[in-house]
């Protein structure tokens, strides 16, 4: 039996891929960058420590290196850093095992939902950006 194969499209799959996993991160860090006093707010609720400079860093990461990404701009160094900070982001702000009930349900499921995007994120430093991309050479 012959396989359907999407290889003929690979690079399209990027771009879409790319759009996809970092849409999350630039609709996020741009609610964080415009209401950047409140960002303060709640990186101090959440114990980050140095609540201002973990607002930045969020803000940076996901508005500015998230659209970085989209365009396909050191992608595969990006994708790391991102696929890195996704996980400090799930162990800080997702910590389910300290939680009962409602709490800790939706906090592993969000703590997990951050597991998937951060395979995406390796796959897409270990395939790259594809032609679509600023990176491409």
């Amino acid at each position: 039996m012959r396989y359907f194969s999407i290889t003929k499209f690979s690079d399209a799959i990027l771009l879409i891929t790319r759009i996809m996993l970092m849409l999350l991160f630039v609709i996020f860090g741009y609610e964080k960058l415009i209401g950047f006093s409140g960002t303060i707010n709640y990186m101090a609720s959440t114990g980050s420590p140095f609540p201002t400079l973990s607002a930045i860093v969020a803000v940076v990461l996901e508005f500015f290196v998230g659209i970085a990404i989209i365009l396909g701009f050191y992608t595969r160094p990006l994708a790391l850093i991102m696929a890195v900070y996704t996980l400090i982001t799930a162990l800080i702000g997702h910590n389910f095992w300290t939680m009962t009930g409602a709490a800790h349900y939706a906090n592993e499921i969000n703590f997990y939902k951050n597991v998937a995007i951060m395979g995406g994120l390796f796959l897409l430093a270990l395939t790259g950006p594809g032609k679509y991309s600023l990176d491409r050479k």
